[in-house]
């Protein structure tokens, strides 16, 4: 299967939806592999994604237009929340939050056997781990 094929490539709701905080460590200047140029401090310890504390929330590494045609410019060294997300369909499995996301978008609820599988190189270990609404 192509990675175009899957459904995450067409939708980028919850990049435009949720703010992604995560431990500041992950950033590559604390030796981890976020670009801490696309990163905002937080608290002492937690940073979050550029632009997803904003009141309308979208992370300045996504390109495109939420549900079209999107793709995240750091996927490789895309913090822990976003390798942890898992969409609606994957592992049979229903998500509230990416269904929210994509409801606020227009968008319907992927079918829970939606096509698709997760890209290359990520691991799921929880399914909304540091995403929160920002309003």
């Amino acid at each position: 299967m192509r990675e175009s094929d899957n459904p995450c490539m067409n939708c980028g709701a919850c990049c435009a939806w949720f703010r992604v905080s995560f431990y500041w460590a992950e950033g590559d200047d604390g030796g981890g592999i976020v670009p801490h140029e696309l990163t905002e401090p937080l608290t002492p310890f937690l940073r979050c994604m550029a632009g997803t504390n904003d009141k309308k929330p979208r992370c300045r590494a996504l390109d495109g237009e939420v549900g079209s045609s999107v793709h995240c410019s750091i996927y490789a060294a895309r913090p822990s929340p976003c390798r942890e997300f898992i969409r609606t369909g994957e592992q049979g499995q229903a998500n509230d939050a990416c269904d929210r996301a994509r409801a606020a978008y227009g968008l319907p609820p992927l079918p829970l056997n939606a096509p698709g599988r997760p890209l290359k190189n990520e691991t799921r270990t929880n399914m909304t781990a540091g995403c929160q609404r920002s309003d």
